[in-house]
């Protein structure tokens, strides 16, 4: 090995570029500058990016997308009747989205997070969703019975019977349609939804209890006879402020240049920040009746036309809360088993990890609970008969 060799072995490796002036101490200063600028222009830009993010997902609020394609099988005054089958199942399942503010693409939130994709993953072949419409003002006096009665077309649309699917105040809406026509429904799962609502602890059934139906009303009247649903969504916040105002604005900024947080972000702004209105006759109803009356569960409440007994319900029936869900307290759910007159041998009670949201588009759950759920439907044995 010549002397050239031997020095190109031992050479030093490439040192880093740095200002060629800091090593003469009248130009220390300057450099100090050089580096001083750098860090301001890189915050600019972070602060012009995070404002741009807020600017999109907290202002313009666009409307959130589906995941799964579909298309519309019917369209009614309340609702999209939206099919993604992609075969012919003797029974089908229609899922009923919650309709409470938000837009029913929480069943069909993302990739690994839709309860439509996992369904149709597991053979689910006919599955249909409630893509419910924002009230308009001329839609402000139409009560529960509208609701349930465009929600016994789809089953029509779909039937003659179907596995209804109920999340939230979908589950509430499917129970009564369960109840009313018992026939018609194959089986029944009720998601988070707040059936028995004198058990449990949560804001939602204190400040119902709490407040006269005068400062319910008075809401339904600011929105011109519907219930905004921007107030809903105010509502929603305050059960968690910390999280909504600053928690969440402070974790945006320090991942502003991570692209697979700014996806999930928006993603899932679209959906939280695109509110829907709600009628204000139904809304009043559903505070009167089911939350401060528990008319349901007391064998009360009169759904087109009669009054209708859970007992009445027999076919079988999963029901499944959250863990830790403060929107539905898991006893309002599962309290259900009681009320109903499915066989107990027929009745699966199940519990996913998280809390309301995450019921429906919790990776966890979508991938442990509601992908045993879509199995269960597909078994001849599980369907009433």
């Amino acid at each position: 090995m010549d002397s050239h060799e031997r020095t190109s072995v031992h050479a030093d490796p490439p040192r880093p570029f740095v200002y060629p002036e800091v090593g003469v101490p009248f130009l220390w200063p300057l450099g100090c500058a050089l580096d001083v600028e750098t860090a301001r222009l890189d915050l600019m830009r972070r602060s012009v990016s995070f404002l741009r993010e807020i600017r999109q997902t907290q202002v313009l609020r666009p409307e959130p997308a589906w995941t799964t394609p579909g298309s519309i099988r019917c369209d009614l005054t309340t609702l999209r009747l939206r099919d993604f089958s992609v075969g012919r199942d003797a029974v089908p399942t229609l899922i009923v989205a919650p309709y409470a503010g938000h837009s029913s693409t929480i069943a069909d939130f993302h990739h690994g997070q839709s309860l439509v994709e996992a369904f149709l993953d597991e053979g689910v072949g006919s599955v249909a969703v409630t893509d419910w419409k924002s009230a308009t003002p001329e839609m402000k006096h139409l009560a529960i019975d509208a609701y349930l009665a465009e929600l016994a077309v789809c089953v029509e649309e779909l039937g003659p019977r179907v596995n209804l699917v109920g999340l939230c105040q979908g589950g509430w809406l499917s129970a009564m349609l369960a109840a009313r026509f018992p026939m018609k429904v194959a089986s029944l799962v009720l998601a988070g939804a707040p059936i028995n609502t004198d058990v449990g602890r949560s804001q939602i059934r204190e400040c119902a209890h709490a407040f006269p139906m005068s400062f319910f009303e008075r809401l339904v009247e600011a929105g011109g006879g519907t219930l905004q649903g921007t107030v809903m969504l105010v509502g929603f916040k305050s059960l968690h402020p910390g999280k909504h105002y600053v928690e969440k604005f402070v974790e945006l900024y320090e991942n502003i240049d991570d692209p697979g947080f700014l996806e999930r972000f928006r993603k899932f702004e679209a959906w939280y920040q695109h509110t829907i209105d709600l009628p204000g006759a139904f809304y009043l109803q559903a505070i009167r009746e089911l939350f401060k009356e528990n008319r349901l569960v007391r064998g009360e409440f009169v759904a087109l036309g009669r009054t209708i007994r859970l007992s009445d319900i027999r076919c079988p029936l999963t029901l499944l809360a959250g863990e830790s869900d403060d929107i539905t307290p898991a006893e309002q759910v599962l309290s259900t088993a009681m009320h109903v007159g499915t066989p107990p041998g027929r009745i699966v009670r199940d519990i996913a990890p998280g809390g309301h949201i995450g019921l429906f588009m919790g990776r966890r759950a979508v991938a442990d609970n509601w992908r045993r759920i879509a199995r269960r439907l597909i078994r001849p044995s599980w369907i009433a008969r």
